[in-house]
């Protein structure tokens, strides 16, 4: 038995190589995830299979390795790194005698947590009503408590499961059109922006990348932000004085991307995430000091041609320059990538340390003044969606510092 001392709700962690690339062996991130929604992990298990198991995603034996495993270090939970059909996550549950959930569960339980406004707290409702409706179970009694209203006992003959379907999907409803009027208000809100003129600036990137770090640091704001996956859920907009162009442009910090990122909250968050496809220019931060920033990239590239947004120009901005060691720092700060034959800029800063910014500034300023010389027909040159490669080198063109 394991003696943690943790008041997090221990929890196993399990993940199923289906010979997909870059399968995460350590389970790090879905260990990020557990911890960030507040639980312990205290053992990780991996196996390989070609295919799910149609009944419990692993197999009856090891699903039965997994109850031992889990009993002898006093789980309490088992979370698995993939998402799981409702058959499969109750069957297991069944074999398992523990709450099992999956990483859409798990995402959806994080951002319900970290939602502050109005407009955040609705769209992760929705994203969680649109997921638990496909799983009809009485653990939702909660859903009882927003139903209200004419209407709300059922007919005679009708069922438990009939009753929780039709609670879910009036609950749905309820907050989609909650949702529309919230996306008026920021429909009104680009209107006036455009009126304005104002060249928009959003932060892209996967989650703790540094994006809020990069947002105060350029802004001199006091967005949250910390080291760790979803700090920042609500699109915050900020006026971003550049000097060397004499003018102001807005800048938008947005909802960080991770993989597998549930359709629904893609989905529900389309209000927010309508910033990064209406945005002048992309600012795409990468955590440069993370092995597997390429994979990131490949994902926040998936999110945005999902979302609308891939064609608007983009600025790749690799964040945490300070953690890389000597050995891996760039040659110059800013230069050049090249993807399946396309182009890409990018610009290496520290926004802890503040270096690199001088340079970041000054290439959003040459960008806005060329926009403003095109004129507002003409959006900013070098539209650059790329596909990212593993095999590519960041130095593949370097400009002088």
């Amino acid at each position: 038995m394991n003696d943690t001392t943790s008041e997090h709700p221990a929890a196993v962690l399990v993940g199923v190589d289906f010979g997909v690339p870059h399968f995460d062996d350590e389970l790090e991130e879905l260990g990020l995830l557990a911890e960030t929604a507040g639980l312990h992990p205290v053992a990780r298990l991996t196996c390989r299979r070609k295919a799910p198991d149609a009944a419990l995603f692993v197999g009856s034996g090891k699903a039965e390795e997994i109850r031992l495993l889990a009993e002898s270090e006093g789980a309490q939970e088992v979370l698995f790194d993939q998402a799981l059909s409702p058959v499969q996550q109750r069957n297991l549950e069944r074999a398992i005698g523990l709450p099992v959930n999956d990483r859409t569960l798990l995402i959806l339980e994080i951002f319900a947590q970290r939602a502050r406004s109005h407009e955040g707290k609705l769209q992760v409702e929705l994203a969680r009503l649109q997921y638990l409706s496909t799983r009809l179970v009485r653990r939702w009694s909660h859903l009882e408590r927003q139903q209200g209203g004419i209407g709300g006992r059922g007919g005679p003959g009708e069922t438990q499961i009939e009753l929780d379907r039709r609670m879910i999907g009036d609950a749905i409803k309820r907050t989609k059109d909650r949702l529309v009027k919230v996306k008026r208000q920021r429909q009104t809100q680009r209107r006036l922006r455009e009126r304005r003129e104002t060249f928009a600036i959003s932060l892209v990137g996967y989650t703790n990348a540094g994006k809020s770090t990069l947002f105060n640091a350029l802004v001199k704001a006091r967005a949250y932000a910390a080291d760790q996956l979803f700090a920042t859920l609500d699109t915050t907009t900020r006026q971003l004085y550049l000097g060397e162009a004499g003018r102001s442009v807005s800048l938008s910090d947005t909802v960080g991307f991770i993989r597998d990122l549930p359709h629904g909250l893609v989905e529900a968050f389309e209000a927010t995430l309508q910033e990064a496809a209406d945005a002048d220019l992309l600012l795409h931060v990468v955590d440069a000091a993370n092995p597997n920033f390429h994979e990131q990239m490949a994902e926040v590239q998936r999110v945005l041609h999902e979302i609308g947004a891939a064609e608007v120009p983009q600025l790749v901005v690799f964040n945490k320059l300070d953690a890389l060691s000597a050995e891996r720092r760039p040659r110059a700060l800013q230069g050049e990538m090249t993807h399946l034959g396309r182009r890409l800029d990018h610009v290496f800063v520290s926004a802890r340390s503040g270096e690199g910014l001088p340079l970041l500034r000054a290439e959003l300023a040459r960008r806005v003044e060329a926009a403003a010389q095109a004129g507002p027909a003409i959006p900013v040159p070098d539209q650059r969606l790329v596909s990212i490669g593993h095999n590519d080198g960041l130095h593949s063109r370097d400009t002088d510092e």
